[in-house]
């Protein structure tokens, strides 16, 4: 879907000149959820503009779907295939009521009206937001804002949509509505999936986990595997998800727990497990 071929970006306000993004190769696979993680300043941000056209690499290429970012006559086209959510929903809401905002996209590509109504209803339905669509959009929380941004994406019939620290700014249970629509836009839609977090219980949900480190990859793999090393997590400004970091406290204080547990569930059953077997349940 999306590949990176030895991919620099520097910004050319920077005066130190150094690159935010330095040498990436990496790719994204089609219906894939891939989380990327790394501390502030790490590049994982600029990573992500690159993927659609947003920024352009300083050196190497980005290839979408074959077409090349630096291709200045493809970028409408990149663009529809790669959608972008970002960090704040208010500075993504540009009409007064959620059903125009989502037709919003559409419109600009000149789709026709019937389709587009078509696509709004598809899309609000898609992201649990179809009940709200005469509503004005100041009226809505945090999580439900980031969702009618989803649903104005989803319109646009994109292949990829890349969520740029989306949940950052809402609380805990916007997050858990706006991860609630991710998963089912990649499992039951199949749409290819980039989430740029910092938390770790978001990135154990992916397909496969990416660090960046001063703008460059450090480690890619399955969530077990980035998170089964946590000298590497602290090197790194990262941490244990809270299930896993839970799970180490426990070991070290005697527990026989596996190493694996990434998630609440998981811990849940590993206690369960260990409780029956020294003879407490």
């Amino acid at each position: 879907m999306i590949q990176l071929k030895n991919v620099s970006y520097t910004y050319e306000n920077d005066e130190q000149n150094s690159p935010a993004v330095c040498d990436v190769t990496m790719d994204v696979r089609r219906g894939e959820f891939l989380a990327v993680l790394g501390h502030n300043g790490s590049g994982k941000s600029t990573l992500a503009k690159l993927f659609n056209a947003i920024l352009i690499p300083t050196k190497g290429q980005v290839l979408v779907d074959g077409m090349d970012t630096a291709d200045e006559d493809k970028v409408w086209e990149i663009r529809r295939k790669v959608g972008m959510v970002f960090q704040n929903p208010d500075n993504q809401i540009v009409a007064t009521i959620v059903e125009d905002d989502v037709a919003f996209g559409p419109e600009n590509l000149g789709v026709p009206p019937k389709e587009i109504r078509a696509r709004v209803d598809e899309a609000l339905k898609a992201v649990g937001m179809y009940a709200y669509r005469h509503q004005e959009p100041h009226k809505l929380s945090g999580g439900q804002k980031q969702r009618v941004a989803v649903a104005g994406i989803i319109a646009m019939r994109t292949d990829c949509i890349v969520f740029d620290e989306s949940t950052a700014m809402i609380d805990p249970q916007g997050r858990r509505e706006v991860m609630d629509t991710i998963l089912r836009l990649n499992r039951e839609l199949g749409i290819t999936v980039v989430l740029i977090t910092h938390f770790m219980e978001e990135a154990v949900q992916a397909d496969r986990v990416i660090v960046m480190d001063s703008g460059r990859i450090a480690a890619a793999g399955k969530p077990e595997t980035v998170f089964a090393d946590e000298a590497f997590l602290e090197r790194t400004g990262l941490e244990l998800p809270p299930a896993a970091k839970l799970a180490s406290m426990l070991r070290k204080s005697g527990v026989d727990l596996p190493k694996n547990i990434l998630t609440p569930e998981s811990c849940a059953q590993a206690l369960l497990a260990a409780a029956q077997k020294a003879g407490v349940v």
